[in-house]
């Protein structure tokens, strides 16, 4: 029997004294470091207390990568290699979090669709793996330039998906989606989602805790699937006779399954609300009646939209950020915008795919028109002035 007492300091395999996940987010003294979004990623896995990474080359995610790589050479990351594929990587990634080990990757644009079928298998076997996605173009012609439309193609995975905004919002959210995804009664995968250059390559200064703490190690024991071992093989997981049998039972199994990852999902909605500090966030007017709602650069964009349009044409706006797409915040965003006459959607893709869920998350609790617009793709930039002539042009002809 250990003769450990509370008042004792337990360590990490890292040597890093081990701290209770609301004090690393949000009691442990700060210090302002001045660096890229690539650089906050390994800042936080370095507090993690990760088992087990592994990577595989795309732009712009290679970076975050090769620095995990070296957290492995400094002894703060378990195990560490580079897959053959994206593809690979994924499968390698849940083979890893399968015998219980906390596990992170990464991955950007083509890589995410060459790896997808590994996403619903993360979640139909409930490992609480994350995924930092520095999202990128996936179009023809070729470009590694940022865009968002990969997000879209991710929603109904089975996965959590969280949004940061910028490096800070990386930095927590890493930290913060381990805690999260490893809950019992949620251990569903987390996809971390930042945009690709305009955070990962770009310095900004960023509050950090001290490199001597660290999260807890995850306990697979708590886990609500078994961890593989000699006597449970991982095709236990997927190939079961009785799940693979073609009749109604398998099939009301496969369904219920579905529906139960799902619901792990909407019980994650509690715990991402404490340790996101909320899922949304507002910025400007409480009152207004002109909204934007965006997540990640285009929240940051719109921001300088609603300072431009209160100081140049005296109009009041305000903007909606949303931190997690899954769960989505309805409620929360129904309640901020209860006030809109206008609701603008500004996004980094073709597609619309976040007008498309405001649009349904709103219908019959909203009668403001909603905007798909400014849209941008392929790399393109949405400066401010681009947001508030979208605005100018619509009220203007209303």
């Amino acid at each position: 029997m250990s003769n450990l007492t509370t008042s004792e300091v337990k360590v990490n395999k890292s040597g890093q004294r081990i701290v209770s996940p609301d004090y690393l987010l949000f009691e442990a003294p700060r210090e302002k470091f001045f660096m890229t979004g690539s650089e906050a990623v390994k800042e936080a896995v370095k507090r993690a207390s990760v088992d087990a990474s592994v990577s595989y080359p795309i732009t712009p995610q290679s970076e975050a990568a090769h620095l995990i790589g070296e957290l492995w050479v400094e002894g703060y990351v378990g195990v560490y290699f580079r897959g053959e594929s994206e593809f690979g990587v994924m499968s390698e990634v849940a083979g890893c979090a399968m015998a219980g080990a906390r596990t992170i990757t990464t991955t950007s644009g083509p890589g995410t669709l060459r790896a997808f079928e590994n996403f619903p298998m993360w979640a139909g076997t409930r490992i609480p793996v994350q995924l930092v996605l520095m999202a990128r173009g996936v179009n023809a012609p070729l470009t590694i330039q940022p865009d968002n439309l990969e997000v879209g193609f991710l929603l109904d995975t089975g996965c959590m998906i969280w949004y940061a905004e910028n490096a800070q919002d990386l930095f927590d959210m890493i930290l913060a989606g381990f805690v999260v995804a490893e809950k019992p009664s949620v251990h569903v995968p987390v996809i971390t989602v930042v945009d690709g250059f305009f955070v990962s390559h770009t310095r900004e200064a960023i509050m950090i805790p001290p490199d001597d703490i660290a999260l807890p190690p995850y306990d697979p024991t708590k886990a609500p699937m078994p961890v593989i071992d000699l006597e449970v093989p991982p095709g236990r997981f997927l190939r079961d006779p009785f799940v693979m049998k073609s009749n109604y039972i398998s099939y009301a199994t496969h369904a219920s399954w579905q529906f139960e990852v799902r619901a792990a999902i909407e019980r994650s909605r509690p715990y991402a609300k404490h340790y996101l500090r909320g899922l949304v966030e507002e910025f400007g007017n409480p009152e207004a009646e002109i909204v934007f709602v965006a997540a990640g650069t285009a929240a940051s964009q719109a921001k300088e939209a609603v300072r431009l349009l209160k100081d140049e044409e005296g109009i009041e706006a305000k903007v909606v950020k949303l931190k997690t797409l899954r769960p989505f915040p309805y409620e929360e965003l129904r309640a901020s915008v209860k006030n809109a006459k206008y609701i603008f959607v500004p996004e980094f893709n073709v597609v619309g795919w976040m007008e498309r869920e405001i649009t349904k998350w709103l219908y019959g609790y909203s009668n403001a028109k909603i905007i798909g617009a400014p849209r941008v793709a392929g790399g393109m930039t949405m400066p401010a002035e681009v947001i508030v002539k979208e605005v100018l042009n619509y009220i203007k002809v209303r």
